[in-house]
């Protein structure tokens, strides 16, 4: 059964850098690795540095419609294999992106194709790592399921922190059982700025790592540049290495 990871918290946070670390750190060929970008923000492909040519939202869009995309998620159908169809390969790794809404309108359908995507593909990794929307919402609609560990990342202020309380509080409040086994808080472009006390305690969380201002992921945010193939001795790199051993 594969591993889950799920990383979400307030936006502009930096929860795509840090999913595309882990990514970089997993992808070393000792084991199959499913990334999965659940946010219709699509940063998570420019990251990695992969093209993303079919995603689930034009999977929706194929199936014309929100009715017979639902009948055919009900049925099982060609849908499982479809999802294989649209993934993307990187090194090491394959890629599922949510994409951008094709139209306006609720994104209902394309949620469920998301969660039967993830569900359907999961069991064939060893782990699964997932760059969830900004916020609890994708947890509320229970997009996000049977999470073994939900990482919420937070920068330094205050209201960054009250954002991951509030994402923590909704993963614990599943009356069916815990949904997710796991979660922690990760401090990311910490500068010596640490949080005081009494605003971490309120979070109510295990802080799993502190990520430390990197230089080298500050220059390829400002030149549009992917993250893949950064120095893993990187003071960024290191930090979600310890992450990645403390969440084992």
């Amino acid at each position: 059964m594969s591993r889950k990871i799920a990383i979400t918290g307030k936006g502009g946070t930096g929860k795509t850098v840090l999913a595309t670390l882990m990514i970089h750190l997993l992808a070393d060929g000792k084991r199959k690795v499913l990334a999965i970008d659940a946010d219709s923000a699509m940063s998570l492909p420019y990251t990695l540095g992969i093209d993303v040519p079919r995603t689930v939202s034009g999977v929706r869009s194929e199936l014309i419609g929100s009715a017979q995309a639902k009948k055919a998620l009900a049925e099982g159908g060609p849908t499982k294999s479809v999802m294989k169809e649209i993934l993307a390969h990187g090194e090491g790794f394959d890629l599922l992106a949510m994409g951008r809404p094709e139209e306006p309108g609720c994104f209902c359908t394309v949620n469920d194709l998301l969660r039967f995507g993830i569900d359907s593909l999961a069991d064939g990794y060893d782990i699964v790592i997932i760059d969830g929307e900004a916020g609890p919402e994708q947890i509320n609609r229970r997009v996000l399921k049977h999470i073994d560990l939900l990482l919420v990342v937070s920068d330094m202020s205050a209201r960054s922190l009250e954002t991951a309380a509030g994402i923590i509080r909704v993963a614990e409040s599943y009356e069916e059982g815990a949904r997710v086994r796991q979660a922690g808080l990760v401090l990311n472009r910490v500068r010596g700025d640490a949080p005081q006390g009494a605003l971490l305690g309120k979070v109510g969380a295990e802080v799993f790592g502190s990520i430390p201002e990197d230089g080298a992921v500050n220059r390829c945010d400002r030149e549009g540049k992917s993250l893949w193939g950064l120095p893993q001795d990187g003071p960024a790199m290191r930090a979600v290495l310890g992450i990645l051993e403390k969440a084992q």
